[in-house]
């Protein structure tokens, strides 16, 4: 495959090339096949990465048209004004969202609303926000603030697949495409797939449309997810295949149903492990797959769980009957912070 001429990175120390492809390159990848030919855990890793960086010639353009504005406020262009410009961003269709670390100065407060359209056309947007952290109001919500725009819901699509959800209220886990692409490839035909931890769709469209799930219980406490779940799922025509469930998952009223439980929840979604067993087939029993970051000396090192329990037996029966329990594969999804890695154990269950 093609690779960028001035992208080979080589760090001495520590003995890691990057090899970044090329935007126009992808279509004509299979990141599926080869997702699924790097070895878990092996010297090569396989990166999505969703952050976009604006190209020299867009900042520099950028810096120009601000530099006129600065000077029609009287203000001039410093080294901190060049640094407080953004680096880097997400983009939803015709929506930028910005991170904290720019347009922090107090001077950008006093400018008027014409700044923020200089932005939008220097970056090629319409609308433009700005995130400044995660909320505390256990939906992880983001704290987004609207700069540009009259409204924010936007459109996002993924592997044909179309996601619509307000920016202000929902995250988009973007950096979890492989493992996205990896539930793609499942073949799901007449199972019922349980989603624990919903949110807009990210992995309960994969699990309806390309690995054919025959139904999916999706279950999100997230009033703002669910309803842009349901319009998700009206948009692809699996509305029907799909029930979901607003609210605790703790409190859910399904017992001994699911072939597959998926419970993508970071940093740990032990809680869920209890309502999973729970959910699981009696007579056929089937696969959880369990989502947890993991915390290692160096990322090839062997992991050990960072949950809240993590010298505790990971499974025990609950229901008083016995089960068989076969490791099938951990993946690693990316990392989470230094010695920290989000990876997903398929943990096969079947009663003995």
């Amino acid at each position: 495959q093609r690779v960028s001429g001035s992208g080979f990175v080589f760090t001495e120390k520590e003995e890691t090339v990057l090899l970044p492809i090329l935007p126009s390159c992808l279509p004509q990848l299979d990141l599926l096949s080869l997702t699924t030919t790097v070895a878990s855990g092996g010297p090569c890793e396989i990166v999505w990465s969703w952050v976009i960086k604006p190209r020299r010639t867009s900042g520099n353009k950028l810096e120009k048209i601000l530099q006129e504005v600065l000077e029609s406020h009287g203000e001039r262009r410093t080294e901190e004004l060049r640094g407080d410009l953004p680096r880097s961003f997400q983009r939803h269709g015709d929506l930028l969202l910005m991170g904290d670390n720019c347009f922090s100065l107090p001077l950008w407060r006093k400018m008027d609303q014409h700044v923020w359209s200089v932005v939008a056309k220097g970056l090629g947007a319409k609308r433009l926000a700005k995130m400044s952290r995660i909320s505390r109001d256990g939906f992880r919500s983001p704290v987004v603030t609207v700069l540009l725009g009259e409204h924010s819901w936007v459109k996002h699509v993924d592997k044909r697949i179309r996601y619509e959800f307000d920016v202000t209220r929902c995250m988009f886990s973007a950096g979890n495409i492989t493992e996205k692409l990896r539930v793609a490839g499942f073949d799901c035909r007449g199972e019922t797939v349980v989603d624990l931890y919903a949110g807009i769709g990210y992995f309960t469209l994969p699990y309806l449309v390309h690995a054919g799930a025959s139904r999916v219980h999706a279950c999100e406490w997230n009033p703002d997810a669910v309803k842009a779940l349901q319009k998700n799922l009206q948009a692809k025509g699996v509305s029907d295949r799909c029930t979901a469930h607003q609210g605790d998952n703790r409190q859910l009223q399904l017992c001994a149903v699911a072939d597959r439980v998926n419970l993508g929840l970071i940093p740990s979604s032990e809680d869920g492990w209890p309502v999973a067993c729970r959910l699981l087939n009696r007579t056929t029993g089937g696969i959880l797959h369990i989502h947890q970051n993991v915390t290692s000396a160096s990322p090839i090192a062997a992991h050990r769980p960072s949950g809240k329990r993590a010298d505790r037996e990971a499974w025990q029966d609950i229901t008083g009957a016995r089960w068989r329990t076969n490791n099938r594969h951990v993946e690693h999804v990316k990392s989470y912070a230094p010695h920290v890695h989000h990876v997903v154990l398929d943990l096969e269950c079947r009663p003995s």
